[in-house]
């Protein structure tokens, strides 16, 4: 049987733990990391930041959104902008249209303020890729990067991208250079140690301010964490 692209779209949608069940132990956890990342910056401004990760499939773009949404729940103004401008997702993750986005204002075609769309959570607002171009390093290391980021923390507390992995490609290591630090996601029995080294080693070359990793899907079943918590 043909299965349809509106399928096929359903089908790529995710679900946000920290929104459908925030007192979910997993839900928790997101929250460790928000503070986590709060005293890592405890002596420097943190309201902008990157996630980032070795490979593809660890789970970085879904630990970025239920970030944004953990952030927002602390009455944080948040900006959640899609810069993997190969293969984004948050239109998937949010349902969104995908036709304007990042790349239509870094090439002159849109303001922030025509792209940005409120999420159906308070203080959350989104902003998609946009239409794949074919220079995505060169887009995110122009001054009009430099400019849309100026401009967009100057209305957020926080603003978050989601980045490709920096083995793949430059972007994230370009981009990570005018944020304030830059968060590395990690897959548990997947992410080689070797990789794992490669891409802090790459971030270091270009001084990023590296907050820490997240190691993620750990199983939880033997952890006295998850029986303290419940369900």
């Amino acid at each position: 049987m043909r299965r349809s692209k509106k399928n096929l779209s359903n089908n790529k949608a995710r679900t946000l733990i920290t929104k459908m069940n925030p007192r979910s132990p997993i839900s928790e956890q997101y929250r460790t990391i928000r503070t986590n990342l709060q005293f890592a910056s405890v002596d420097k401004d943190l309201s902008s930041m990157m996630v980032t990760s070795a490979g593809p499939s660890e789970g970085k773009s879904l630990t970025t959104a239920n970030l944004a949404v953990t952030f927002a729940q602390q009455e944080k103004k948040v900006l959640l902008i899609d810069a993997d401008l190969r293969k984004p997702t948050l239109h998937y993750t949010f349902r969104l249209d995908n036709s304007l986005g990042l790349s239509s204002v870094l090439i002159g075609d849109q303001s922030i303020e025509q792209v940005v769309r409120k999420s159906d959570l308070d203080n959350l607002h989104l902003i998609p890729s946009g239409p794949i171009p074919p220079n995505p390093s060169e887009l995110l290391g122009s001054k009009a990067m430099e400019k849309f980021l100026a401009t967009a923390k100057n209305f957020y507390d926080m603003v978050i991208f989601d980045t490709p992995p920096v083995l793949a490609v430059t972007d994230g290591q370009i981009l990570s250079r005018i944020c304030d630090g830059v968060l590395l996601v990690t897959r548990s029995k997947q992410t080689e140690v070797e990789a794992g080294n490669k891409a802090v080693d790459l971030l270091k070359q270009v001084d990023a301010n590296l907050l820490g990793a997240v190691l993620n899907d750990v199983e939880a079943k033997h952890s006295n964490y998850y029986y303290y918590y419940g369900s």
